[in-house]
């Protein structure tokens, strides 16, 4: 099997880019980067590698006995390369698509997402504890299929440089028919977003085609007509590099602990804000009453400047995890 990871060829080009990006943040978006956030990104991505190099072994380990069980030998040919990449791009959607909605994937994934800021440093906060929630199993049927573990490692790593460069606000909009098919900046900044409009939404990785067959594509709205704001709908509200990697596995452990028997396994499961007594929200609820506000709005005057809201604010105190 190749020894190749493509990922570790590209970190020059990623410091290179960020140091550019900075620059750019300096005369054109000073928002862009705060320092103390930058640092929690830079000791994730550290701590990501080391994770990776301490556990990946067993997920390829897993990988090569399930090999010996594949239905097909479809080797290295060349044609074997794009075919796998797709495939394993479509994996990645539905990977990433559960990372959002199970509590379980939800807790590793959310590292990804603690940032309330968006430049290419959030492009490495990568998970730590990734490998605890088995989802390289998604990655079973094409080692299943017969494509080789190797092969598979090698597209998941040019997977992972291709979303480096989407982690952007520098960029606008690509052409128009880049954005049909690919994942754009545009797009992703979506998916970061914690606008009711935008919750779960563009799971893609390279590929947006993905989100636009399964339902998930929201395109991004003008800036002027509706800003972004990045993060977790519940922000942590701290620089604190344990507490950003481990805060979601602390709470539902402690959700889990104090529920009813009946509701532990949900708990653990379900959707992210899920509360067996409706304390909180989930990502649906929140865009659901959000809807809800945007219709009555559009038939109620709007109040007079000073008044009171006559709403419940999106923000209230019933969150999602």
């Amino acid at each position: 099997m190749p020894d190749f990871d493509p990922v570790s060829y590209a970190i020059p080009a990623f410091v290179a880019l960020v140091l550019i990006e900075m620059l750019w943040a300096r005369w054109r978006s000073p928002q862009a980067y705060e320092p103390k956030d930058t640092l929690v990104s830079l000791l994730f991505g550290l701590g990501s590698t080391i994770a990776g190099l301490l556990l990946g072994g067993f997920a390829l380990a897993v990988f090569i006995a399930a090999y010996e069980f594949r239905l097909f030998t479809i080797g290295w040919e060349w044609w074997a390369w794009p075919v796998c990449f797709v495939l394993d791009d479509l994996k990645y959607y539905w990977v990433h698509r559960f990372g959002h909605r199970s509590r379980w994937f939800w807790a590793s994934h959310v590292n990804h997402h603690s940032s309330q800021h968006y430049n290419l440093s959030t492009a490495l906060r990568q998970t730590w504890t990734g490998a605890f929630t088995l989802g390289f199993a998604f990655a079973l049927p094409l080692v299943l299929l017969g494509f080789h573990p190797g092969m598979i490692a090698i597209c998941g790593g040019f997977n992972l440089i291709y979303q480096f460069w989407i982690h952007t606000e520098a960029i606008d909009r690509m052409p128009r028919w880049f954005e049909a098919v690919m994942n754009t900046p545009s797009h992703h900044r979506v998916h970061h977003a914690t606008n009711p409009r935008y919750l779960d939404r563009n799971y893609a990785g390279v590929f947006i085609v993905w989100d636009r067959m399964f339902g998930t594509f929201e395109p991004e709205r003008p800036r002027e007509e509706e800003p972004i704001r990045y993060g977790i709908v519940k922000q942590l509200g701290s620089f604190n590099l344990l507490w950003a990697v481990f805060h979601e596995w602390v709470g539902m452990l402690g959700d889990i602990w104090r529920a009813p028997w009946k509701h532990k396994l949900s708990y653990l499961l379900r959707e992210p804000g899920w509360s067996h007594d409706g304390s909180r929200e989930t990502s649906d609820m929140i865009r659901a009453r959000w809807q809800e506000q945007q219709a009555h709005g559009a038939q109620e005057p709007v109040p007079p400047e000073g008044a009171p809201p006559a709403q419940k604010p999106i923000a209230g105190p019933r969150r999602a995890a």
